[in-house]
């Protein structure tokens, strides 16, 4: 039996983050830097290991003392140094307001004062009327993407293939393109950095993941806010895992369940808050067509999502999954946030995924098949006759190894060539 706390502090090799350069960005121009994520995704090493930081004071609210001192007296926390790296903000509500104070009272308006990382959406949180508007700016730290992982501090080649034209894709592609790596594999291997990089056995893994979930349901879940049963908010989270890369149902995923659709809701509220659950947006621009508009659900980690749902052998689902989480990391690093959507009309047309920019839109389908055809590519011809006036082509990503024109209009690519 591996013990989950030791497993938690293991001394592996800090690898470069996509976000950093984002966060360092922040650092230049913002009073307060916030680093948001899902507990272990990296937040803390990441920001301890940024040259811009070495030296500074850090203090984590994970500790009951400084908790039970930052709950009392707030502004004594915040005025203990200069400037501070403070773990967990979320866990004291008063704290971002006295935070706030404390930039406001600075004339000089000195930026990156504050760093604060949190493992829930501070945004989206009730007990956080505070959001430090005009004061800081966000970073989102999901976990690994696969070049990450590599040692390559990068997501995807989407600024790549957005910036050149879709006659161009193959050659940006070639010049770009990553080691070869089998998508099975890397869904099992998810993106959490102690699991993804730093072990090699499943039963290690497994435990790792058993004390991930028991520490989520009974430590940080109610840190925001209480729930009542426990073991229908775990059995809500497998039927969630289960149901990757569907359209997200709440009166069925209760009915299920066995609870209320407002229980539902709720559950799956504090799920996305918490960054397990993601809920994926519609392409909502209705010309044609009649589309769909309910969401997509998705995981925060392949592997987390195998496990939770009890689940041996990935499925084409949970290759979308690690292709999305590519796109979000990639996303949420952008000066100007593009979307990432899925488009499906009410006939049953569909595109996996869309990257929404203002200058280009483009659509992706994700095939787990080594071998795929023309008619794999129906839903992204559909969506190109019906945008034709912002998207000149489209990706068909697949689990095999060969890169072909699939039609005039669409390029295949195995996904690990771009991801």
């Amino acid at each position: 039996m591996y013990d989950y706390h030791t497993l938690m502090e293991s001394n592996s090799e800090i690898l470069p983050r996509a976000a950093a350069s984002a966060i360092q960005h922040a650092l230049r121009v913002s009073p307060v830097v916030v680093v948001l994520g899902a507990r272990q995704t990296g937040k803390t090493t990441l920001v301890r290991s940024l040259p811009q930081l070495a030296g500074r004071p850090y203090l984590t609210l994970d500790d009951f003392d400084l908790r039970a001192q930052a709950a009392a007296d707030p502004e004594a926390v915040v005025e203990r140094a200069p400037s501070l790296i403070i773990d967990e903000v979320q866990r004291v509500r008063d704290l971002m307001i006295a935070v706030k104070r404390a930039v406001d009272r600075d004339p000089k308006r000195r930026p990156g004062r504050f760093v604060l990382t949190g493992s829930a959406n501070l945004l989206m949180m009730e007990q956080i009327g505070e959001t430090l508007a005009g004061r800081a700016l966000y970073v989102t730290l999901w976990p690994f993407t696969r070049r990450e992982r590599l040692g390559f501090g990068r997501a995807g080649l989407w600024n790549e293939l957005i910036s050149a034209p879709s006659a161009r894709w193959r050659d940006v592609i070639d010049a770009h393109a990553g080691p070869q790596e089998n998508w099975q594999a890397a869904v099992r291997l998810g993106g959490f950095p102690v699991p993804a990089h730093d072990m090699s056995d499943d039963d290690a893994r497994a435990s790792w993941f058993s004390g991930y979930v028991q520490t989520y349901l009974e430590r940080d879940l109610q840190a925001l806010r209480a729930v009542e049963n426990l073991v229908d908010f775990r059995r809500l989270m497998r039927a969630a895992c289960l149901r990757i890369g569907g359209l997200l149902n709440q009166t069925e995923l209760g009915r299920d369940v066995g609870i209320s659709q407002p229980q539902v809701h709720r559950f799956l509220s504090l799920m996305e808050t918490s960054f397990q659950a993601i809920r994926l947006p519609a392409f909502a621009v209705n010309r044609t067509k009649r589309l769909i508009k309910a969401p997509k659900l998705y995981w925060c980690d392949t592997a987390l999502a195998l496990h939770l749902a009890g689940e041996l052998q990935p499925r084409g689902a949970h290759l979308e999954n690690l292709v999305l989480m590519d796109l979000l990391a990639w996303r949420d690093t952008q000066a100007r946030r593009p979307e990432v959507l899925y488009w499906r009309t009410a006939a049953g047309e569909e595109v996996d995924l869309v990257i929404e920019t203002p200058s280009r839109t483009i659509p992706i389908e994700v095939k787990a098949a080594t071998r795929v055809g023309p008619a794999d590519a129906r839903g992204l011809e559909s969506f190109l006759d019906e945008y034709a006036d912002i998207t000149d082509g489209a990706l068909l990503l697949h689990g095999g190894t060969e890169t072909f024109p699939l039609t005039k209009r669409v390029l295949a690519v195995p996904w690990w060539r771009i991801c």
